[in-house]
């Protein structure tokens, strides 16, 4: 499908370094929305003294029946990051209890008006 099948609906950029993290909402030709994620990352393939620059990039792209499980498993892997949620529960607790004991912590922080996440956009939108 070329670019001209794709509509354009949603584009937002985060610039993070030397890469630049691309979320693009399209609409293909049938009518159904899917989120396009691009990874540009800036590479010198030259040498110091003549610097040749390239942008290698990767996609990852998205359809309505994976948005759900996909905001899933992308929530618990932040929370975990952030330390907001144990990587592993505990052998005498079940995970459900684990993700439980988190919660709190998520809703003390939503009491507090912040902008929008990207992800909350795209729920908006569909």
């Amino acid at each position: 499908m070329g670019e001209s099948e794709r509509e354009l609906v949603y584009s937002e950029s985060v610039k993070a370094g030397k890469r630049i993290y691309y979320f693009d909402v399209k609409q293909s030709r049938n009518g159904d929305r899917y989120i396009s994620i691009t990874e540009s990352k800036k590479i010198n393939e030259g040498t110091l003294d003549n610097p040749r620059f390239v942008f290698e990039k990767h996609k990852l792209f998205l359809y309505k029946e994976d948005y759900e499980k996909f905001v899933d498993a992308l929530t618990k892997a932040l929370d975990i990051a952030k330390g907001d949620a144990p990587a592993v529960a505990p052998a005498d607790e079940e995970a459900p209890a684990a993700v439980e004991a988190a919660a709190p912590a998520v809703e003390s922080a939503e009491e507090t008006p912040e902008k929008k996440s990207f992800l909350d956009k795209v729920k908006d939108i569909f």
